[in-house]
């Protein structure tokens, strides 16, 4: 008997390749995040919470939000603090990484 090689089907996304939309849970303004640049993730992130929070509650936005594993790590290296508002981080951000990653 010969074997045959099944493919299991393609869950990133239909037959034409483009993901399927974000479900009814996403987080208001995030439901893109995953698909977005890296500036793009990082200012739906950070336009999502409420401030003052602390570091920890943003990185748990952006894992709630279906962030890039990037991202992610990006954020998980904040200083453990609580920041005033989205330029508070956004000006950390940009001195740690530079030119190429603004908000």
């Amino acid at each position: 008997m010969k074997a045959r090689n099944k493919r299991a089907p393609n869950t990133a996304g239909g037959a034409d390749g483009v993901a399927p939309k974000a479900d009814d849970t996403a987080l208001p303004g995030t439901a893109s995040v995953p698909t977005e640049s890296i500036d793009l993730q990082i200012a739906d992130v950070l336009h999502a919470v409420h401030y003052p929070v602390n570091k920890d509650h943003i990185v748990e936005t952006a894992r709630e939000a279906g962030a890039s594993n990037e991202l992610l790590a990006i954020l998980d290296g904040l200083p453990e603090q609580d920041y005033a508002d989205v330029d508070s981080v956004t000006r950390l951000l940009s001195s740690n990484y530079g030119p190429g990653l603004s908000s």
